[in-house]
């Protein structure tokens, strides 16, 4: 059985695959639907389809370095079949796909066996960190578990107020900064109230002001360490809130983030709205860090665990298809 074959096998067994489908249509008429229309004029892995396909992979915001890799391997395995048809160089071009997301280990979430497991959020404003805060909570208490939030992002006006009004509506308690007041004493003050009401989960959504990278780095810096003094361990996760609109310039801001605290995974919002599914590959290769969960809609239940063989899926649909 082909790659892709086995790959439409899989999926078909996802109980969220249409919210995956419908999720990255955007991104599927972008990538897929323009590699078959390639086969039309297909004679073979040569430069003239090298130089297509970059174009495809580029438009998709996989990343001129991603591309070039991927157009590297994609050639060198095509070299073993001279004959190679454009069903088969699809198969092998989702693979590599596969293999250069694996390239890097995922590493695991992290929780809190001794008491509260404390997330940080981080991200530039407008990225979806106070909406993704919330979708969160909704999932943890899906599983069983309390949750509290910190409005700690004390610097943007109506943060707080928003994150508050979330908390409100899903039943759970919000522990609200000083608006421009310091956003590690709402850490500090969410982490003593954590301890204290046997809290599972403690989100907090940091401020994340880029003007000033130095300025950035001692704030989230101090946001670690009270933190840490607070609960062992602690933060637990730190997890960067990125637009998947912005593409690139995305993976410019995750950069600086990554220069200034330990980040520990990635969430994509509005995947449902861009065109440029690559940018998955991309962060992972630039940044080693795991892609933990996506946005593929506005309900609370459009938030999903990041799942490989879905997302590959769902962007090359229609390629399994044998011509």
């Amino acid at each position: 059985m082909s790659f892709l074959n086995k790959l439409k096998e899989k999926f078909s067994k996802k109980e969220d695959k249409a919210v995956y489908l419908s999720g990255f249509q955007k991104a599927k008429n972008t990538f897929s639907d323009q590699l078959s229309e390639m086969e039309f004029s297909f004679n073979g892995v040569d430069e003239d389809f090298l130089e297509q396909l970059t174009i495809i992979l580029l438009e998709s915001d996989v990343g001129i370095e991603t591309a070039d890799l991927i157009c590297e391997k994609l050639k060198e395995k095509a070299n073993d079949y001279p004959s190679i048809s454009f069903h088969w160089t699809m198969n092998f071009l989702i693979e590599i796909m596969k293999e250069v997301y694996e390239e890097y280990p995922d590493m695991d979430i992290t929780f809190n066996d001794n008491g509260p497991t404390v997330i940080l959020l981080e991200g530039v404003n407008g990225s979806g960190k106070t909406t993704t805060a919330a979708k969160l909570t909704h999932m943890y208490l899906k599983e069983g578990k309390s949750v509290a939030l910190v409005a700690a992002d004390t610097f943007r006006a109506g943060a707080i107020e928003q994150l508050a009004k979330w908390a409100d509506r899903l039943g759970v308690p919000c522990i609200e900064g000083r608006e421009n007041g310091d956003p590690s004493a709402a850490i500090v003050d969410g982490c003593r109230y954590a301890k204290e009401n046997n809290i599972d989960i403690l989100l907090c959504d940091t401020a994340g002001r880029l003007q000033n990278k130095s300025h950035l780095m001692n704030e989230l810096s101090k946001m670690n360490r009270v933190s840490a003094k607070e609960i062992e361990g602690a933060p637990h996760n730190t997890w960067l809130i990125l637009d998947a609109t912005t593409g690139q310039n995305g993976l410019n801001q995750a950069e600086i983030f990554k220069e200034s605290t330990n980040l520990t995974g990635i969430i994509l919002t509005k995947m449902d709205g861009t065109a440029k599914g690559g940018i998955v590959l991309s962060i992972k290769q630039k940044l080693q860090l795991p892609v933990l969960y996506i946005g593929l809609g506005e309900h609370e239940e459009d938030l999903r665990p990041f799942d490989l063989d879905s997302y590959l899926y769902s962007i090359s649909e229609g390629l399994d298809n044998e011509g």
